[in-house]
């Protein structure tokens, strides 16, 4: 007898907590699936490299400063995939117009750098010398948003600058740059497309978009990515300015792999690298002044070299351009680029 009535009362607590566990599921709001990323959208635009022709900018600068002017495609050997490329130069690009986001982190620890931000507006100017010439401002810190659409007025982006208002903690790096890229692709397609990014070295907060996303879009994009990075330490930044990828695996499998654990370690030096840009870093007003009118002046002083590739095997390429003489000059160029699968 005594063992039912413990059996009962067993079930009946079973059954009131099962109860209870209904009525508090029910108060719950659903489970809501995730949301597409804001402002994101598909362009006309996109720059898709299927068979068509690769555009890889190159800075060749001299070992004592300053540009090397004048190169011809015969003075170039490009590499795809460690095969040479038969390449052209394309010079009559220089004079177009430049549509420029400008991507600052406003979340974590940005906020310590607000006041060199606030000086950056009269150094856009050298951005938007030419009148067609447009700029965006992103902010950014778990998602990005929008705090100026194109225009062409310096004073507009500058007022931005200065009243910038402190995110939250996270830096969402990897869905901003693919934000960047889309607000990019909606400008007309003569325009020289730009991403200028100001943040930390490392994503923390995106939900949207993974390595492996950003990778596929910069690899099918023509964005020029110039990243300012808040100081790493001396030994970092040594090893981010030895490292060219030059020595880096051919095999595109291998080569993906590589691009993700780098990405993982430092994306705004690997995003950089990847589109033909520049990757640096700052710790004071007056390095970061100088590392934004060099990007500035860089912009227009790339050669635009182009090139069909002749072995159109969809995934990640990785590219290698070189001098045939050697000048003593560092060269700075397109890293990679994501073949797509042929429409039948």
């Amino acid at each position: 007898m005594l063992a039912v009535l413990m059996r009962d009362t067993r079930l009946a607590v079973a059954s009131l907590l099962f109860a209870c566990g209904t009525a508090f599921a029910q108060q719950l709001p659903p489970e809501e699936p995730p949301q597409p990323m804001p402002g994101a959208q598909a362009s006309a635009n996109v720059f898709h490299v299927t068979t068509n022709e690769v555009l890889v900018p190159t800075l060749v600068e001299k070992r004592g400063g300053g540009i090397l002017y004048g190169l011809k495609a015969s003075d170039f050997v490009l590499e795809d995939n460690g095969v040479p490329q038969k390449i052209r130069v394309q010079e009559e690009l220089d004079a177009a117009p430049v549509a420029l986001v400008v991507a600052v982190e406003d979340g974590g620890a940005s906020v310590l750098e607000f006041g060199k931000l606030a000086k950056m507006g009269p150094l856009l100017d050298l951005f938007l010398a030419d009148k067609r010439s447009l700029a965006a401002l992103v902010g950014f810190d778990s998602q990005p948003h929008l705090i100026r659409d194109f225009t062409h007025s310096e004073q507009e982006l500058d007022h931005d600058l200065q009243t910038l208002e402190p995110g939250d903690g996270s830096a969402a790096i990897l869905d901003t740059i693919s934000y960047a890229v889309d607000l990019l692709d909606s400008q007309p397609k003569e325009f020289r497309r730009v991403l200028l990014l100001i943040s930390e070295r490392r994503d923390h907060g995106s939900k949207h978009r993974k390595a492996e996303d950003v990778i596929r879009k910069i690899g099918r994009s023509d964005v020029l990515v110039l990243s300012v990075s808040f100081s790493p330490s001396g030994a970092e930044l040594l090893h981010d300015v030895q490292d060219s990828g030059d020595n880096r695996t051919l095999n595109m499998v291998s080569a993906l792999v590589m691009a993700i654990k780098a990405f993982k370690k430092n994306v705004a030096k690997e995003v950089a690298q990847m589109s033909g840009g520049e990757y640096t870093t700052f710790i004071d007003d007056k390095r970061f002044e100088e590392r934004v009118m060099l990007a500035a002046r860089d912009v227009r002083n790339r050669y635009l070299i182009t090139f069909s590739p002749s072995n159109p095997t969809p995934g990640l390429h990785t590219i290698r351009v070189k001098t045939v003489e050697d000048y003593g000059a560092r060269i700075v160029a397109r890293s990679n680029y994501w073949m797509l699968q042929e429409e039948p």
